[in-house]
């Protein structure tokens, strides 16, 4: 089955930039919307961004719109998450996911194939 993987987390400072990356294995990552996903302690897993399988479709939680950009290259089957402006409260794991396409802010139940994340610590 689908295997991602992602990459990238890390301490930065309040204003900082990160990018995350999720690398696909075992299969093509062109047949699949991917969707970037993020949990805070004691708090459900929340959507933040997806992108449709050519890319030219992506949706963004009010909360990272505007400083959050989502991007894919299928060639090397990857998804990228660019974060800017980063405040404490992004501070999460971040997970990546399939699903069959992104028309609306990622929901949980809807994608497949969660990799095992990737912290984010946006502290001063």
């Amino acid at each position: 089955q689908l295997q991602l993987v992602e990459s990238g987390g890390g301490l930065v400072q309040p204003g900082g930039s990160l990018r995350l990356s999720c690398v696909a294995s075992r299969y093509s990552l062109d047949v699949y919307a991917i969707g970037w996903f993020r949990q805070a302690p004691g708090k459900e897993r929340e959507g933040v961004s997806c992108i449709r399988r050519s890319g030219d479709g992506t949706v963004y939680a009010h909360s990272v719109q505007g400083r959050f950009t989502i991007s894919r290259d299928n060639a090397k089957n990857t998804v990228y998450l660019q974060m800017n402006s980063l405040k404490p409260e992004d501070t999460a794991v971040y997970y990546c996911a399939a699903s069959q396409d992104c028309l609306v802010i990622p929901n949980k139940y809807e994608y497949a194939y969660f990799g095992q994340g990737t912290q984010v610590t946006v502290s001063s």
